[in-house]
């Protein structure tokens, strides 16, 4: 059975730095997508980072772009969301996602096959 189990959330003043990360388990290489969304109180789910896993080409939402790096450690099967100057509009439950098929539109989340619980990052100003 597949998980992706985020960890690293928190609460954080604005300007401030978190990483998150999202270790895969239950199939191998298997995802040609992984990233994360997330959806604040009020909001829709929105596409925060995506990245390629066999190419490491990247994808990133227009609020976050500048601000905001996805990576992976292939090896670990993890992918981490590293987020500096965060801002209070920043604010919400973020998921980790994979899709085992390439997307057209890889920022939204429609098509994703599997999805973590969440972890809540606060962040005041």
């Amino acid at each position: 059975q597949v998980q992706l189990v985020e960890s690293g959330g928190g609460s954080v003043q604005a300007g401030g730095s978190l990483r998150l990360s999202c270790a895969s388990s239950g199939y191998r290489g298997s995802s040609k997508l992984l990233g994360w969304f997330r959806r604040a109180p009020g909001k829709e789910r929105e596409g925060v980072a995506i990245i390629h896993t066999a190419g490491g080409y990247t994808y990133y939402g227009d609020s976050v772009k500048g601000r905001f790096t996805i990576s992976q450690d292939n090896a670990k099967n993890t992918v981490y969301l590293q987020m500096n100057m965060l801002k209070p509009e920043d604010t919400a439950m973020y998921y980790c996602a994979a899709s085992l098929y390439t997307l057209t539109h890889p920022l939204t989340p429609v098509g994703y096959d599997y999805w973590g619980q969440g972890t809540q990052v606060t962040v005041s100003s």
